[in-house]
């Protein structure tokens, strides 16, 4: 007869059953003595074969032994954490008080996530699909360091490149660029050139621009860590093609990704090193590099529209400009343009990366190599970009949720893989169990 692939309670259900044999056995014969051997003492007592030790205090078997969850902890992460959450999150145990908490925040998100499924803003199938028993399951431990210190390597909690001093400048600039034009924008619409409410769109424009420069700017690109290990999915579809292993790093080097010199770390899906975001562009931010180049390309259209409409088209007294708006308007019609031609320039060769899966260093490798034609890269899908949370998160700056991580990545870790394994554990132990229940049924 096979054992049953499944059956996991063999390993504990013996040592169960023998401890508790043994402590009813000493409960009800175990103080019992034979003395065979040596039937005297000497003191000359003399026990009889059924004599029994009767202690004062009654005998109470011993509590019923309960499996604990396994928990996964890595260097630096924060845990621990049980993988047999129906919903995903921390393993919380005696504080009624946290887990009554961590109930009532779940139904709160279980309501809004009906809310936003009847109004078509989920993905229905990623939300139906996600469950213990599901296709998805969300693995939400925090991977990431839990220190405080800035900088790019595998120990620092807060990615920032701190060693390009010209890309540091480079991304103020930024900053003060957008504000500079949102100030002109204002000063606008406050001498009557145009309505209030273009003002306030601007304004939003520039925000969601800005706050998508922050996230790609301080966004972990998509560094292979140290223990990253290589797909398996990924060596059974391609067996010939062999592993790269990076010399700098001395770690696996996945498909598609790059060593950069300057943050000094290997980034899945690398496409470049940007000096105005002063941070690698790959896998990991790639969402928020888009929306950056597609509001800076709308704010910048948007404000020559405006002061176009001004300086050509309104003849009115109330589109008179100052002395020192007409100065503003100048150098905002400047950078503007020369920003609006950059943009989409950037926007193009983006596209292009997209549609034919290859990013801007593959590409300047191939046609140094006159090997362009000869390339069977695949086109990225949008949601190895954007992610499968939902069409709404698509034009926000926020994490996307990947269908499949280490697909997107190129690699996985011993430690998400553990995890992987006591989920299918805990399933297995389940359906074993339903198994045995439905056999009594029967």
């Amino acid at each position: 007869m096979m054992k049953d692939p499944f059956d996991q309670s063999d390993e504990i259900v013996p040592f169960i059953e023998e401890f508790a044999g043994a402590s009813n056995n000493q409960a009800s014969a175990g103080g019992t003595h034979r003395r065979k051997d040596d039937q005297s003492s000497k003191s000359g007592n003399y026990f009889g074969e059924n004599y029994t030790y009767v202690s004062s205090t009654p005998f109470s078997p011993p509590p019923e032994i309960q499996r604990q969850p396994l928990h996964s902890q890595t260097y630096g992460g924060l845990g621990p954490v049980s993988p047999n959450n129906d919903g995903g999150g921390l393993y919380i145990d005696g504080d009624g008080s946290k887990v009554k908490s961590q109930k009532m925040y779940i139904r709160l998100m279980r309501k809004c996530t009906s809310c936003l499924r009847t109004s078509g803003c989920i993905n229905t199938t990623m939300t139906l699909n996600e469950g213990p028993n599901a296709d998805y399951y969300r693995d939400d431990f925090n991977d990431e360091p839990g220190y405080c210190s800035i900088g790019t390597s595998e120990e620092d909690g807060i990615w920032m490149n701190r060693s390009d001093g010209p890309g540091s400048i480079m991304a103020m600039m930024v900053w003060f660029l957008f504000i500079y034009s949102a100030v002109t924008i204002t000063f606008l619409a406050e001498t009557q050139g145009i309505h209030g409410s273009l003002s306030l769109i601007y304004a939003t424009l520039t925000g969601l621009s800005l706050a998508s420069h922050a996230k790609t700017q301080f966004t972990d690109p998509g560094t292979v860590p140290a223990s990253a290990q290589p797909v398996e999915a990924y060596r059974k579809l391609n067996p010939q093609t062999p592993l790269s292993f990076c010399s700098q790093c001395q770690s696996f080097k996945p498909p598609f990704s790059h060593h950069c010199r300057i943050c000094n770390r290997c980034v899945s899906r690398m496409d470049h090193h940007c000096p105005w975001m002063n941070n690698c562009i790959g896998a990991g931010n790639f969402k928020h590099f888009i929306l950056f180049l597609v509001y800076t390309w709308m704010c910048n259209a948007m404000a020559l529209m405006l002061l176009g409409w001004n300086y050509f088209f309104c003849v009115s007294e109330e589109c008179t400009f100052t002395v020192l708006l007409v100065q503003l308007a100048r150098i905002t019609s400047i950078l503007s343009t020369g920003s609006l031609l950059f943009t989409s320039s950037m926007i193009m060769n983006v596209t292009y990366g997209i549609i034919t899966g290859i990013g801007t260093i593959d590409r300047l490798k191939k046609k140094a190599m006159d090997t362009m034609m000869d390339s069977e890269e695949e086109s990225i899908p949008l949601k190895d970009i954007f992610g499968i949370a939902g069409y709404h998160t698509w034009f926000l700056p926020v994490d996307p949720v990947f269908e499949d991580y280490d697909r997107v990545m190129g690699y996985s870790t011993p430690q998400r893989l553990l995890r992987e394994e006591m989920k299918e554990k805990i399933l297995a132990d389940s359906h074993h169990k339903n198994k045995i229940v439905g056999r009594h049924e029967f």
